[in-house]
């Protein structure tokens, strides 16, 4: 390709992107939706302004290799763990009743054959993760009950998108050999075997070897380094290129270099995923839609139609949601996915499926995602839920290098910024009510900006980088939980001091890292607990040696409850067990005052520590 023409198909691809994706957001359609529509635009059916699709796709297909590497990078054992029930329970009843009835339907009422009806199934039961966490963190629901559903079954769905990549390739060998490959499939578990074990050993060194040079730009390279040339190994060992970029992934997940690792790989995976995304548009065969409408539009209710049926008793019955809930559950995951794309593009390589066969189901795919964001207004407008949004734009962010960053600047954000200023520490305060900001101005408050603490272009305006600490103030828990995530994982230097709305916002906070978030209202409530003692009768000194007893008591039982909290029978349990435990360790301390009272009545002598 001559420079020329390679400058004028990136000019081509940008321009389409800076048009499409922005409106389509602005409608709250989503940026996925932007891209193959992009694709569509400029691809060869419609302008023909880029031709050349196969070396698109061919390019694009390192964004999907490197969203695999984050999405491994995220799935640490303990993560897991505590969420092992939502995961392992619903989300893997979830994939599997989807797969068996949509594969027994392309069996039998299609003509599939066994192994293309499985791959079709297993394909079309995955949901899009892009579209499903953009929603979920557009209307500030990533915390609610359902969301938490929501996220553990796409979670899932993506540990379940790596055997179905990789199995499609054995699939066809052994369709080719009429029989089941086994030096296929021992070839495939070597390989498997060979890069955990290396990547155990050998890839905490070399990061850690590479750390000490302090570039950046050589940390971003070693992490590309690690990705491509796994990847390359299994694919020269006839595997998956995306199989060896998860399991890169999760060998690096519970490494110290997890987060920077993934803020200095997110623009390359952005950016080519889009581009992925766009090459998807590109060879949509759009013709179909104009030529045989009635099948499409038929398997695209269809599609809907099944997964919501399987859906609703998953979330009423599993997962404890009521009936809106199990509503907003079911729109979201209802759709098509992102790694369908993928596996029916293996399956059409591999003559699994057929070219007509995949261009049918890559279009209703399609289709069903384009719908995914019309169907969650219409069921939020029936459920009278309404997204909140900013009323003006954020401010631009002019301050001295803060040692301090606070966000939140309702009473908590105050009292710490006015104890600050007193000390002389700088600090720059982001706080997301617009009414809040202009109150506290009123009153000479300096260093303080509108603006979402949420958004990585004003962290960086507000020199993060350059920072100490830190503080979460805010007084929503979502909002809270999303700005945690985010410094986490760009500014894993900074000391988080987080506020706390209740036990659950304290878990979530502690499973993402930060260390002893702050419940708001723990320590006035002991306070005021005291304070009801003393009423009734008990000494001070008692009164307070009482409170504090269950305060440290209550922050152990906290830590070992955040091991379980996903787990709500043991977590009941755990808390009927202690609520027992505490009434004996204050009985115990009334019998042992009152044998010192009647000790002291006595006149006999008290030991030492009485």
């Amino acid at each position: 390709m001559d420079s020329h023409h390679f400058l004028q198909t990136a000019v081509v691809f940008l321009l389409a992107t800076v048009i499409a994706v922005p409106l389509t957001k602005r409608f709250r359609l989503g940026a996925v939706l932007g891209y193959l529509i992009a694709g569509v635009a400029i691809g060869p059916q419609l302008l023909g302004l880029v031709s050349d699709t196969a070396g698109v796709a061919a390019i694009s297909e390192f964004g999907v290799v490197l969203m695999l590497f984050v999405i491994g990078m995220e799935l640490s054992p303990q993560r897991l763990w505590v969420m092992r029930r939502a995961v392992f329970g619903m989300g893997l009843l979830q994939v599997l009743s989807c797969s068996v009835a949509i594969g027994a339907a392309a069996y039998f009422l299609f003509g599939l054959p066994g192994k293309g009806a499985a791959v079709v199934g297993g394909s079309l039961a995955l949901s899009s993760t892009a579209f499903g966490l953009q929603i979920l963190a557009e209307r500030k629901e990533a915390g609610s009950a359902y969301g938490r559903q929501v996220f553990a079954i796409l979670l899932f769905q993506d540990l379940a998108a790596i055997p179905l990549i990789a199995a499609v390739p054995l699939l066809a060998s052994a369709a080719g050999a009429q029989s089941f490959d086994l030096v296929a499939l021992l070839r495939t578990t070597g390989v498997i075997v060979a890069v955990v074990v290396g990547g155990r050993y050998l890839l905490r060194p070399v990061f850690r070897f590479v750390a000490r040079a302090d570039s950046v730009e050589v940390f971003t390279a070693t992490a590309l380094l690690v990705v491509m040339g796994v990847a390359l190994l299994m694919e020269m060992a006839g595997v998956s290129a995306t199989l060896g970029a998860f399991l890169a992934g999760v060998l690096l997940a519970d490494s110290e270099y997890r987060h920077e690792i993934e803020s200095n790989i997110e623009p390359f995976k952005g950016l080519l995923l889009g581009l992925f995304f766009i090459s998807v548009g590109m060879s949509m065969d759009i013709s179909l839609l104009l030529h045989r409408p009635g099948l499409l539009l038929g398997l695209v209710a269809a599609l809907l139609l099944l997964k919501s049926v399987l859906l609703w008793p998953l979330g009423r019955l599993l997962g404890g949601l009521n009936r809106s809930d199990t509503l907003r559950l079911v729109v979201l995951l209802a759709c098509g996915g992102e790694f369908a794309f993928v596996v029916l593009k293996q399956a059409a390589e591999q003559r699994l499926v057929g070219t007509a066969q995949h261009d049918v189901l890559v279009l209703a795919l399609t289709l069903t995602m384009a719908l995914t964001p019309l169907l969650v207004v219409l069921a939020a407008k029936a459920l009278n839920v309404k997204p909140k949004k900013p009323v003006r734009e954020f401010d631009t962010i002019e301050a001295d290098t803060p040692r301090v960053i606070i966000a939140g600047f309702g009473r908590v954000g105050q009292i710490i910024a006015r104890v600050l200023r007193a000390q002389g520490i700088p600090f720059v305060a982001l706080e997301h009510s617009a009414e809040q900001v202009d109150q506290s101005r009123r009153f000479g408050n300096i260093n303080l900006f509108f603006g979402d603490p949420a958004r990585p272009e004003l962290l960086r305006a507000a020199q993060a980088e350059r920072a100490e600490v830190f503080v979460l103030a805010t007084d929503d828990p979502e909002a809270n939980l999303r700005t945690a995530r985010l410094v986490r994982r760009q500014y894993p230097h900074l000391k988080i001091i987080a506020r706390a709305r209740n036990r659950q916002h304290v878990f979530r906070l502690m499973d993402m890292g930060v260390e002893e978030p702050i419940r708001e209202t723990f320590h006035s409530s002991l306070k005021m607990t005291r304070k009801t003692l003393e009423a009734l009768g008990l000494p001070h000194e008692l009164a307070a040696d009482r409170v504090e007893r269950f305060r440290r008591y209550d922050e152990d039982l906290l830590k070992k409850q955040a091991l379980v909290y996903d787990d709500e029978t043991k977590l009941m349990q755990s808390t009927r067990e202690a609520m027992i435990d505490l009434q004996r360790l204050f009985e115990a301390d009334a019998e042992r005052s009152a044998e010192r009272e009647r000790q002291r009545d006595a006149g006999v002598p008290l030991a030492d520590g009485d």
